[in-house]
């Protein structure tokens, strides 16, 4: 295991085993086995934080989901457990980009590739997405972008 990220889930995993915190211990194990998972459907391991990060962050995206709808369902027992799964992976991203900071980010991506207009708009992420991987959510990137190239 040459990524950090996967060393630091499986000591924390272990951390919480003699915690017996049980709820912690199980998203971690979800993280690792969802890191496992692309392991064995790419048949390679992950030897970078990068990818492990998209995976991450992909969790706490289909949490984020899960959340907004356990919410909507009326289910705020469900939606709280959505919400103590999103602090835990959050732990283990790196530090998240303030909104001043993303807009800068934004703002000289839309510079370097000189966007006019929505047709742009691809380019604009291609640019972004490795820089924000885990640190903002691309969702809200994106409606930044739409609002600065309409």
């Amino acid at each position: 295991m040459s990524s950090e990220l996967k060393a630091q889930l499986t000591s924390e995993m272990k951390v919480a085993m003699k915690a017996k915190e049980k709820a912690r211990l199980g998203v971690i194990r979800s993280m690792l086995a969802a890191i496992k998972q692309v392991e064995i459907d790419s048949q390679a391991t992950l030897e970078d934080d990068a990818a492990v990060l998209a995976i991450l962050d992909k969790m706490l995206k289909q949490r984020r989901d899960s959340q907004k709808q356990y919410e909507d369902a009326g289910r705020p027992e469900l939606a709280e457990q959505e919400a103590y799964e999103i602090t835990v992976i959050q732990d283990f991203l790196p530090q998240p980009l303030t909104d001043a900071e993303v807009s800068e980010l934004v703002e000289a991506a839309i510079e370097a590739v000189s966007a006019a207009s929505m047709q742009d708009m691809g380019k604009v992420m291609a640019i972004l997405k490795p820089k924000m991987q885990g640190r903002a959510d691309m969702a809200v990137v994106s409606k930044i972008i739409k609002a600065k190239l309409s």
